[in-house]
């Protein structure tokens, strides 16, 4: 079972699938597919570890999983890391608590390290340092609470992440207040941040989404190679 926020975290990997079909589950997108000999379960249900958390907790009772794997975009923590760049998490850093996760066999480039998995957007490059110097390498929303439900099942888990902002990167625009109480992120709030500076702003929203494309089909990829 993979497990994302959303469904563009999903859009590199369907290219490589087979047998695409949706699931009428209470989420907000799900699909089934094959790919590579493997049955696929996909949900997505929101940003956060609320909407994770339900993502998980419903897909689960439907299907099952022998594996569950946290995946979509993140923030690159280490300096080293570039947009599309792939990180493994060995390990998730959640609410004070860590997570050991399994690490999936893959010939493709990818960096591995300690994921932090917190309750908000990491919007400045000092908030990003800050959390680079607590040992972590990237950051996201979701992965923590998939790991609490996985562990406290006993169901072997990974998380794979694709770098849609650099660490060096600060928004102008403030996702955090555009985050809605459904996990997904609003135009019409967003539109009202960027109009405070749009100069700055409305370029940056382009590059995001030239960045999360770049994410999405690396991601999509990178997945295809593995062996859980």
């Amino acid at each position: 079972m993979l497990v994302a926020a959303e469904a563009r975290e999903f859009a590199g990997l369907l290219p490589f699938c087979s047998g695409v079909r949706g699931l009428a589950w209470p989420v907000h997108w799900a699909k089934y597919a094959e790919s590579a000999g493997l049955r696929l379960w996909m949900v997505a249900d929101g940003a956060g570890a609320l909407h994770a958390g339900k993502a998980v907790e419903l897909a689960a009772a439907e299907c099952a999983p022998a594996v569950i794997v946290s995946m979509g975009f993140c923030g690159a923590l280490d300096p080293a890391l570039r947009i599309g760049d792939i990180f493994v998490a060995n390990a998730i850093q959640a609410a004070g608590r860590r997570f050991d996760v399994c690490v999936p066999a893959s010939g493709a480039p990818h960096a591995t390290g300690v994921l932090a998995s917190i309750d908000h957007v990491a919007q400045t490059a000092a908030e990003k340092k800050l959390l680079h110097e607590s040992g972590a390498g990237a950051v996201e929303m979701e992965a923590g609470a998939v790991a609490r439900f996985a562990f406290a099942r006993g169901i072997r888990m990974f998380s794979i992440r694709s770098v849609s902002d650099t660490a060096s990167q600060s928004f102008v625009t403030d996702f955090n207040q555009a985050l809605l109480s459904d996990g997904h992120f609003g135009t019409i709030r967003i539109l009202a941040s960027a109009l405070h500076n749009p100069v700055m702003a409305f370029p940056e929203l382009i590059r995001l989404r030239r960045s999360c494309g770049i994410a999405a089909h690396t991601l999509g990829e990178f997945i295809v190679s593995c062996r859980f």
